[in-house]
């Protein structure tokens, strides 16, 4: 009979999928941010969270600028648009089953999609280059954004170090190789002695700097760069690379040869020109032309001369209606323009509009960008000109007032993507989404039949089949066995895993039967441990992982082997075509971790929930002897306690749901959460563990508090040497703290002298609930250290020795806490 449930949100019918968090797909999620689009779900898969705004970049290596002021935070973005974030990068895109390949995780499938990666290093043909995005190769090239940002930031530290002035090269003699050079210059210039300033070269093929500017603007930044006292060499182009770790005179800058004098031991490269000059670099810097990804080139896809996309003015690609381009990416065949910023944001808006046409099923229309843009161009000492076309502003009177008329345009640029409102007045701030949303599904309950089309101004274009299925999720949904997902969809999407072989499973998924049937190896015991909760994350791979993590975790913590798995998942109702997916990426991340653990799936149940959810029933396996079990009442006087991972998901996860923390806070946690305990348990054992726990739900207190019960004894914690995630401590002192914390704040009472530690930092930490934590563990004094050094060797960077235990005190309390 129907269940007594709320009404269904609108399904997913369709996908629109972005690859790249260029600046031309955050304004297409602002924009669907605004005005969601009903029954369309929006996927946005970068390798990058914090994706830089490219017109800020100078003013960052200038000191101008923090890291977070020239940054959009895109998963936060994409929590506040109701996006998916993906943390991944693409490797190809299959164009006739309509899936985006992904590296180490599933396909993921696409109506429609989007591509904004901007463009890619192709230095192919200078010898001895290497790959440029690599951190240690031998040149670096700008872009992408990410990958020079942290070769900067070594950079910097190599300078200051640094006995003798190192050699700085740039090569590129454009708009953002000059701009670039001169923030390197206005930085180093404010933190280096006068003696040990680096010095500077850029070496441009050209005869002029900016040669697509107005003559006047390329002549006055020659005449700064000579200013500053940066070497510039013109008509020379570099097509070799060689490592310089031999004898070499840095005074020989521009020479044919090396010189034997007055050598530098320092490990250099040596650019080579095709003249035959040789040119000494500690570090190089390329801002030359780039191109499109190498992957694109096996997509079929019509590419320009520098394997960039072409596009149409609907900024679809020439070969297929579905796949569209923005950005540096995109060559718009009808009206080609220079590589500029510019362009990448005047197309946010015709694109999503594009894309929103196209989901429905409309006409869409053509986008002609301008001909001319205006350029301001700073010179890193907070000053700037402008250029336009031919005309250009170099006014020395009016380069300051130009600096701040661009860092005001910048500024505002990044506020509208940084500055969103907490989720608990996002509705508001959003023009009453909640509103929107009933008068949305008000429209799908008032379809007549399965016309194929639904409301032409709410959401896309259906069959049949898929209109009755949609119309079917809004519906009031059965219970009991009516609930259970279609054994078509269930099939189909576990066809693809391949669940650890064991020859002990005697009947599982090999052979799917009513129930599940496990041979017991002999003198072995049975460990049952169960595990269920909601996703918490909008990746259901990721969370697949997360969650098997969570549940393994009470079998490490007993020092079991696991042995064979069950699993319970509800998944939300909808278009059999969009549940499929969602049910393989998130069984699929849930294998691979059980298969990694040596844990097979024999089995499960799922059914139809309003959220995603999964959990475990788990069977592992210890000798009958129990001689190797870690339970919790172990531990003994004088014994260290050791914890393998940092604290702070649950406040960080509670900050992520009400758009409170940053993006790659979140990236911190959830690769923790990640991390499987197997190792960490069986370093601990190897180190003569007495006792174990993971610390999960209860938190760290509650956690520590059981096992000081079942030992009887007591325990000493050094709050200063907790680990503690990146963000925790900003997210608790703002209040932000997870639903479970009040629960857990009362435990309190098993702290002696909790009023001495209610203004510490970390104090509420002390009862966040974590999600895959890490294990507590008491372990010998004599073995703590080479303990802590093998956890660390293993990986578990954040283990910590936390505190001591202590023998049992006549106090009701059992925790005393050092600060």
């Amino acid at each position: 009979m129907p269940s007594a449930s709320m009404p269904a949100q609108a399904p997913v019918v369709r996908d629109i999928v972005l690859i790249g968090g260029g600046h031309s797909h955050v304004g297409v999620l602002m924009r669907f941010a605004m005005q969601p689009e009903p029954g369309v779900r929006l996927t946005v898969i970068c390798r990058d969270t914090d994706t830089p705004y490219s017109g800020m970049l100078p003013g960052y290596v200038a000191g101008h600028y923090s890291f977070d002021d020239v940054h959009i935070d895109l998963r936060r973005l994409c929590q506040f648009a109701g996006a998916r974030f993906y943390r991944t990068h693409v490797t190809a895109i299959d164009r006739e089953e309509q899936r985006v390949i992904c590296h180490a995780r599933p396909a993921v499938g696409y109506d429609l999609l989007s591509i904004n990666i901007g463009s890619t290093p192709r230095l192919d043909h200078i010898q001895g280059i290497g790959d440029p995005e690599a951190l240690d190769a031998p040149v670096v090239a700008v872009k992408p954004i990410s990958t020079f940002q942290q070769r900067w930031l070594n950079l910097l530290e190599r300078a200051r170090a640094a006995q003798h002035p190192l050699e700085i090269v740039l090569v590129g003699g454009g708009a953002g190789g000059v701009e670039l050079l001169l923030a390197i210059q206005q930085r180093l210039a404010h933190e280096m002695p006068a003696g040990l300033l680096p010095r500077l070269t850029l070496i441009t093929r050209g005869k002029r700097l900016l040669p697509t500017h107005a003559t006047e603007v390329g002549d006055m930044l020659a005449a700064t760069l000579r200013e500053r006292g940066i070497t510039v060499h013109f008509g020379e182009e570099i097509n070799a690379v060689e490592s310089a770790t031999e004898a070499l005179a840095v005074s020989t800058l521009g020479s044919t040869t090396p010189s034997s004098t007055t050598p530098s031991a320092r490990s250099q490269r040596l650019l080579i020109s095709t003249s035959g000059k040789h040119y000494p670099a500690d570090e190089a810097i390329w801002v030359t032309r780039a191109g499109g990804a190498r992957w694109l080139e096996q997509t079929g896809l019509s590419l320009d001369d520098d394997g960039f996309l072409k596009v149409r003015d609907t900024l679809q690609t020439l070969d297929d209606a579905a796949i569209f381009a923005a950005g540096d990416i995109a060559h718009q065949v009808n009206h080609p323009r220079e590589k500029a910023g510019v362009f990448a944001v005047r197309q946010s808006r015709p694109l999503a509009d594009n894309l929103r046409r196209a989901i429905r099923g409309e006409p869409l229309k053509d986008y002609v960008p301008q001909t001319r843009w205006l350029a301001l161009i700073s010179t890193g000492d907070r000053a700037a000109i402008a250029s336009r076309g031919r005309l250009g502003v170099i006014s020395p009177q009016l380069r300051p007032w130009l600096w701040r008329w661009k860092d005001h345009i910048d500024h505002k640029f990044m506020t509208r993507f940084n500055d969103l409102p907490s989720m608990q007045n996002a509705s508001a701030n959003r023009g009453g989404l909640l509103a929107l949303a009933e008068r949305c599904r008000n429209a799908w309950q008032a379809l007549a039949g399965a016309s194929g089309r639904l409301h032409p101004h709410l959401t896309a274009e259906l069959d049949e089949q898929e209109a009755r299925q949609a119309l079917s999720a809004l519906a009031m949904r059965c219970g009991g066995c009516g609930a259970k997902v279609g054994a078509n969809v269930l099939s189909r999407a576990l066809a693809s895993l391949s669940p650890l072989e064991n020859a002990d499973v005697l009947v599982g998924l090999h052979a799917p039967d009513d129930a599940a049937i496990v041979r017991v190896p002999d003198g072995q015991a049975l460990v049952h441990s169960v595990d269920f909760f909601r996703a918490f994350i909008d990746d259901p791979y990721l969370f697949g992982r997360i969650a098997a993590n969570h549940a393994l975790g009470d079998l490490y913590a007993m020092g079991a082997r696991p042995h064979t798995a069950t699993a319970i998942a509800t998944v939300p109702q909808g278009v059999e075509r969009k549940i499929e997916p969602l049910v393989r990426e998130l069984m699929q991340g849930a294998t691979d971790v059980l298969n990694a653990a040596g844990c097979s799936l024999v089995g499960g149940h799922t059914g139809e929930g309003q959220e995603l959810a999964l959990g475990f029933a788990l069977n592992g396996l210890v000798d009958e002897s129990m001689t190797d079990v870690t339970c919790k009442g172990g531990m003994q006087p004088g014994e260290v306690l050791l914890l393998t991972k940092a604290l702070g998901t649950g406040t960080l996860l509670a900050a992520h749901a009400r758009l409170e923390a940053r993006g790659r806070w979140i990236d911190g946690a959830l690769d923790s959460m990640q991390q499987s305990s197997q190792q960490a348990a069986d370093i601990l054992r190897a180190h003569h563990a007495s006792a174990s726990t993971d610390v999960t739900g209860f938190g760290l207190l509650g956690h520590l508090v059981e096992m000081t019960r079942a030992s009887g004894v007591d325990a000493e914690l050094d709050i200063t040497a907790l680990p503690i995630l990146d963000g925790a401590e900003d997210c608790v002192a703002r209040g932000v703290v997870s639903s479970l914390q009040p629960a857990n704040l009362r435990l309190k009472r098993a702290l002696k002298d909790p009023q001495t530690l209610l203004d510490h930092p970390r104090y509420p930490l002390l009862f966040d609930p974590q999600t895959a934590g890490g294990l507590l563990a008491s372990v010998p004094l004599a073995h703590a250290e080479p303990c802590l050094a093998a956890l660390k060797a293993a990986g578990y960077s954040a283990s910590a020795i936390i505190g001591r235990v202590r023998e049992q005190g006549d106090a009701l309390a059992p925790i005393s806490v050092t600060r």
